[in-house]
């Protein structure tokens, strides 16, 4: 089974010059968990992810060891959100995304996935966006395949 029996076609994508208000707001509305930078002619260049957008809020690793971590104001931490916002995706995105080809095996991008600790990865033919898949993706296809053999009888009891 390859990615291209699986994956997701319409994939919403985001441009460098994207305000990051747009951004979170896609994310909170349609609960993406990140989305794919690409350039005017589609091609995939970065990847822009809910951790990018609030790690930006912690503390540096300099100032924790300044002051360690019980002298850090969380609330004061989440105000930061505000000025997090108004930055641009070129700012805080993930450059050079990994992406898996549509000709590749379904558990080959999913080793991909686990490897780099993603639940999804941008499909692109010659660095062109084409398509998202996702570990439910796989896991869906996987199910499907199985139960379909198992109820057609292609499985050995």
């Amino acid at each position: 089974m390859l990615v291209k029996d699986v994956m997701g076609c319409s994939v919403r994508s985001v441009k460098p010059d994207t305000r990051l208000i747009e951004v979170v707001s896609l994310m909170c509305l349609y609960r993406y968990s990140g989305l794919p930078v690409v350039d005017d002619d589609n091609k995939l260049i970065g990847f822009v992810a809910e951790k990018d957008v609030l790690s930006r809020m912690f503390p540096s690793l300099n100032e924790l060891m300044d002051g360690g971590m019980a002298t850090v104001d969380m609330d004061e931490l989440m105000g930061k959100y505000k000025d997090v916002v108004k930055l641009r995706v070129s700012d805080i995105m993930t450059k050079g995304a990994i992406a898996v080809s549509p000709e590749m095996h379904v558990l080959r991008a999913a080793a991909a996935m686990a490897r780099n600790k993603f639940r999804r990865i941008p499909v692109a033919v010659d660095k062109r966006l084409v398509g998202m898949i996702s570990m439910g993706d796989v896991h869906k296809a996987i199910f499907s395949s199985s139960v379909t053999q198992a109820v057609t009888g292609c499985i050995p009891e």
